[in-house]
């Protein structure tokens, strides 16, 4: 189980991890931090020695009633980091967090590799095409509505039956674009209750029937901090708890703030397993 990042193909039959750079003032865990060049490099750096295969890099926030940043702006925020990064490690596979077709093709031509969409494609309706024709790999993950509205979309008839016909119908269009690479995220925290986050964790494996590389991004949600009765802050053991379950259940990429301690728990995933 392939995908092809510029060139490089990364086998992700063994689990991989992607460390999140957020470029938004307004993130729910560490938005505003990542803002001048020092503390950026420095950040990617970290995440880099500590074995991150991607770099998911971001600049609009999408937590639940997040503002709302126009084109030009999230271009503003973004382009300049990926001119930094491709220059500083060239080596790089950057991630491009943007449910925008502009966007990801914008930073796609700097050198970025793959596109992180939380829509789908449903909040831009060229973006198919344009990943398509770009030839980049395909993050689609499961969200309805839109970050200001999606807490109130989460009526659902069978969660992971209704999970599954969703990406059913995106699959089938992307593939009859031609886009090659896909890889799924389920949304845990997008249009889900904090039931429905732990339900679809319990059902993980049930998304092998689509034979695609499957993300999960837990970290340091609210599912696991209001369960705790705790904070983000205070979420990382919660987070490396859930993300060997995920792990145990089929994930091939963990979205993680917090490097090290997940791709510790991919190698203890790795001994189980062998």
């Amino acid at each position: 189980m392939t995908i092809n990042c510029k060139g490089k193909l990364i086998d992700l039959s063994t689990p991989k991890v992607m460390g999140i750079l957020n470029v938004t003032p307004d993130s729910f865990y560490d938005g505003g931090y990542y803002k001048d060049e020092s503390n950026i490099i420095n950040q990617v750096q970290k995440m880099l020695d500590d074995g991150a295969t991607f770099i998911d890099v971001g600049a609009y926030s999408s937590k639940p009633n997040a503002d709302e940043v126009s084109l030009d702006e999230e271009l503003q925020r973004i382009l300049p980091i990926i001119d930094l990064l491709t220059k500083q490690f060239p080596d790089i596979i950057i991630s491009i967090d943007t449910f925008r077709a502009e966007v990801a093709k914008q930073c796609i031509e700097k050198g970025a590799a793959l596109v992180n969409d939380i829509s789908a494609g449903h909040l831009d309706g060229k973006m198919l095409e344009t990943v398509a024709n770009i030839n980049a790999p395909y993050i689609m993950m499961h969200m309805r509505g839109t970050p200001k509205t999606m807490q109130q979309q989460t009526d659902y008839g069978n969660l992971l039956k209704d999970i599954l016909f969703y990406f059913s119908e995106r699959i089938t269009s992307a593939r009859a674009l031609g886009i090659k690479d896909i890889i799924i995220d389920p949304g845990f925290g997008f249009a889900k209750t904090l039931e429905q986050n732990f339900e679809l964790l319990n059902q993980l494996e049930g998304f092998k029937i689509t034979d695609l590389p499957l993300l999960a991004g837990i970290s340091r949600k609210s599912m696991i901090y209001k369960t705790l009765e705790t904070s983000a802050t205070e979420a990382l053991n919660g987070t490396t708890a859930l993300n060997m379950i995920a792990l145990l259940k089929g994930a091939s990429i963990l979205r993680v703030h917090d490097v090290k301690e997940a791709v510790e728990c991919v190698t203890l995933f790795n001994r189980l397993k062998n």
